[in-house]
């Protein structure tokens, strides 16, 4: 209550800082009880690792008191929420809420971006997330929380003029976890708090991250997060060489962090209303962007693969089906891309430009639709064909287990072999002489329908309700379904309904195709009649 409700505390006792302080000073007396408490325990082994932790927070918390005591109260109140849901989780009603939630992946996938969305909305609500200290409406924090979360970066609020330091903070770590999965960060977190998980939720969490058989789990998860913190923390060396030539070290360090995270989580969120267009003859920036966005979009375990095909001596060295997949896939969209925004926007928005800065907005571009959200280039200025081009390429997306969303380069694959086999007359699809699981081709086809469907009911309500043109409306939509977050300029201008459902179209564009997948890839009970078969007139 005294974190959350300051300016109501203010009214009515005068002396908020007091209040503070007194807070801030019985959280660390409590927790020393605490650890005295765990200390006088015989099974103190038992519980050496708890304590030992509590006496750093028990520090740290200390420290934080002689810069502001509100910082010690949002401090300790994480440890606190930590011990709450680890019982509500595991313990109460005997553990059967962890049963079910263990049981149905699809359902703890949806409720845990809920819940994520619904504590990064009342985090942003606060006085202290604005510039202003004023108290953001529902609906704008709302559509900020899953924009983050669901790593889109369409923006109702200016993130850096609009939102504090503290705002700014809340919407970096929604991007981190929301880029990371909120599947993959809570299994880890039971694993580190030794629960055991299940088969079905191990097959699950494969699924989610696009591991193969050849991973261990354990080892997979810990290698997501040192990769992750790696390739963030040179991205932000690199992009600093760039922000240091205008700005003091301190902004310039908070800049590429911010924008290195970002970036490889595919979020699209920056600093700059207008997107990175100053920038657009940055060779250093255009450069270190892209290659965050490549390597969040292609996925963890063809990151984890690379590196182990490269470094680690086998006597025979192979990249597994998928890791061929995703990169021959992606190097073919990326490369279509820049041909099509370098031929078009060449004659059109980049006309004035020397060849080499139209070569490199081309290729920015191309990398930019696959679900990362950045602009070098006015997209409202792009012509009928660039759109086009961009919102195919947002809806494909990236690969799975990456940090984009999109129908994913795999479906994509599938669809583009059945056609191929169709046409050669052959039954089976195959590739890298592989034959592809039916089952495969089930979730493909049922995936990049529904998804159309979604869309195109989106659009519908839409252009009901909103004034603007279809080409802008279906554009914004698709952008949001593909979790870019690229924008011809409508975003802001949507009614109280219309960001709603452009929220709606972001939660479910994050959420919808994986569920899709975990529940096909969940065993059911099946009927054991069977009907006769009969074809029907197709075409």
């Amino acid at each position: 209550m005294v974190l959350f409700l300051g300016p109501l505390i203010q009214f009515y006792l005068h002396n908020y800082a007091r209040v503070e302080r007194i807070t801030a000073i019985a959280n660390i007396l409590l927790l020393s009880l605490t650890i005295l408490t765990r200390l006088s325990m015989s099974d103190i082994k038992a519980n050496q690792k708890i304590i030992v932790s509590d006496l750093i927070m028990l520090l740290l918390g200390s420290l934080l008191m002689i810069y502001q005591a509100k910082f010690v109260i949002f401090f300790l109140l994480t440890r606190q929420t930590y011990f709450i849901l680890m019982y509500i989780i595991f313990r109460s009603f005997e553990g059967k809420f962890y049963k079910f939630m263990s049981t149905n992946p699809p359902t703890t996938l949806m409720l845990s971006f809920v819940f994520v969305i619904l504590i990064g909305t009342v985090l942003l609500m606060l006085p202290a997330a604005s510039q202003n200290n004023n108290v953001t409406t529902f609906i704008d924090a709302l559509f900020t929380a899953t924009s983050a979360t669901c790593v889109t970066g369409l923006v109702v609020l200016d993130t850096w003029t609009y939102f504090s330091t503290f705002g700014q903070l809340v919407i970096l770590v929604l991007i981190q976890i929301g880029g990371l999965g909120i599947m993959t960060i809570s299994t880890a977190f039971a694993l580190m708090i030794g629960q055991r998980i299940t088969l079905k939720l191990e097959n699950i969490l494969q699924n989610v991250v696009g591991g193969s058989t050849r991973l261990n789990l354990f080892q997979l998860l810990k290698s997501i997060v040192l990769v992750t913190a790696i390739i963030e923390a040179i991205g932000a060396a690199l992009l600093y060489r760039t922000f240091a030539r205008e700005m003091e070290p301190l902004k310039a360090l908070y800049f590429s962090v911010f924008h290195s995270i970002s970036a490889f989580c595919n979020a699209g969120f920056s600093f700059y209303s207008n997107g990175f267009e100053n920038y657009m003859g940055d060779i250093n920036l255009n450069l270190t962007i892209t290659l965050l966005i490549i390597l969040g979009g292609i996925g963890f375990t063809v990151i984890i693969d690379i590196q182990r095909y490269l470094f680690v001596p086998e006597k025979v060295k192979r990249l597994t089906l998928h890791s061929k997949v995703v990169l021959v896939t992606t190097a073919s969209l990326l490369l279509l891309g820049f041909l099509a925004f370098f031929v078009v926007e060449s004659q059109h928005t980049m006309k004035d430009l020397p060849m080499w800065q139209r070569a490199l907005g081309a290729w920015f571009q191309s990398v930019t639709a696959r679900t990362a959200g950045f602009n070098t280039v006015n997209i409202g200025r792009f012509g009928p064909a660039s759109l086009l081009v961009m919102m195919g390429l947002m809806f494909i997306g990236a690969s799975p287990g990456s940090t984009g969303g999109g129908i994913k380069t795999s479906t994509f694959v599938i669809l583009i072999l059945s056609v191929t086999s169709m046409l050669k007359g052959h039954r089976d699809l195959s590739i890298f002489n592989r034959k592809i699981a039916v089952s495969n081709i089930r979730e493909a086809t049922s995936l990049t329908t529904l998804s159309i469907l979604i869309i195109l009911v989106i659009v519908f309500l839409l252009l009901m309700l909103e004034p603007f043109k279809f080409d802008e409306i279906l554009f914004e939509s698709v952008s949001a379904f593909g979790t870019v977050g690229l924008s011809m300029g409508i975003t802001g201008k949507l009614s109280a309904t219309g960001r709603v459902l452009i929220t709606l179209l972001m939660y479910i564009g994050r959420i919808g195709p994986l569920t899709l997948i975990y529940a096909f890839a969940i065993r059911r009970r099946t009927s054991s009649i069977q009907y006769a078969e009969e074809q029907l007139a197709v075409g």
